[in-house]
């Protein structure tokens, strides 16, 4: 083989190194910064582009890969996502504990990120961690133990604001986890018992006050409804003595009338009916003990005329 094949091969390889230099080819949701000679030229888009070989150049970038950092010409445009270590942090009532956090951030200016930043993950992770630090600080603990939405709303906002010279938006800002010291969740765990049952002799007391309460209701209504049951027997008892009494009035009136028309006006039918009394009585002395005296007032006398004049008007009136 002579010198020319050898020059010829070496011409086909040269050019092939040369559009192979030439020809750049972007994935979708990707891109690179381009310097010609130094200086920025262009932000390629996904698809093929032509490039001068060896006077343009692709600018690098630090990116976190795995958990290290890495040097990529490649700069991903999609949402990515950062899982910090835990930091100490100390509340405002200087109780120290542990935090991780997961910021989700999108690079939305390629220029920026590669020429306004060094190392954009390290900055994004070191600003984060000195953030929360200051947010925490401002913080009891009861307070950060429940506002975690609190804290991730304050921690994105100043983010945000922050790294928006850098071509970043940080879209969502997440606490994985609060680990207080052991002693203080001890603590928090005795107190919590505590309360629980705090809340159980409450509870109890509650149920035996409103069952005392019920109780009482119960035997001031039987009571109640006693009283009322009396109050209306007596009254039904008196109203039934009454009408008793009427009944027996209007029989007794009755009977004087009765009397009154057998005997005649002539003769007062009270002295009979009184007449009447007497005797009956006198039935039941003899029917009684033997032995007991009985006085008869002075007008028994008259009484005694009575019974005689009644027994000369029957026969009278036979």
């Amino acid at each position: 083989m002579d010198i020319v094949s050898y020059v010829l091969i070496a011409v086909v390889v040269l050019v092939a190194v040369i559009l192979k230099k030439s020809l750049v080819i972007i994935s979708q949701s990707e891109t690179k910064i381009i310097e010609r000679l130094g200086k920025y030229y262009a932000t390629l888009k996904p698809g093929v582009n032509i490039i001068i070989p060896f006077i343009d150049r692709a600018k690098e970038i630090v990116a976190l890969h795995n958990g290290r950092y890495v040097y990529t010409s490649n700069i991903d445009l999609r949402e990515q996502v950062y899982d910090f270590d835990r930091q100490n942090v100390i509340t405002k009532d200087n109780i120290q504990m542990q935090i991780n956090a997961l910021l989700y951030f999108q690079i939305v200016d390629p220029f920026k990120a590669v020429y306004e930043i060094n190392n954009l993950p390290n900055a994004i992770e070191k600003l984060t961690q000195t953030t929360l630090r200051n947010i925490i600080g401002e913080m009891e603990l009861d307070q950060t133990l429940t506002s975690r939405d609190t804290i991730n709303t304050k921690l994105r906002a100043v983010l945000d604001d922050a790294t928006n010279k850098w071509g970043i938006k940080v879209n969502r800002v997440e606490l994985q986890d609060i680990m207080p010291p052991e002693s203080v969740l001890s603590a928090m765990e005795k107190q919590m018992q505590a309360e629980r049952n705090k809340r159980a002799v409450i509870l109890t007391s509650e149920g035996q006050k409103q069952s005392q309460i019920l109780q009482s209701e119960g035997e001031k209504a039987a009571t109640i409804n006693k009283a009322e049951a009396q109050k209306q027997q007596e009254i039904l008892h008196a109203e039934g003595e009454a009408q008793a009494r009427i009944r027996k009035a209007e029989a007794e009136a009755i009977a004087i009338e009765k009397i009154t028309s057998a005997v005649g006006k002539s003769t007062n039918p009270a002295n009979y009916l009184l007449a009447q009394k007497y005797i009956q009585m006198m039935e039941e002395l003899a029917k009684g003990d033997k032995t007991k005296t009985v006085y008869l007032p002075y007008e028994a006398t008259n009484v005694m005329g009575s019974i005689g004049g009644i027994k000369e008007l029957f026969k009278s009136t036979d």
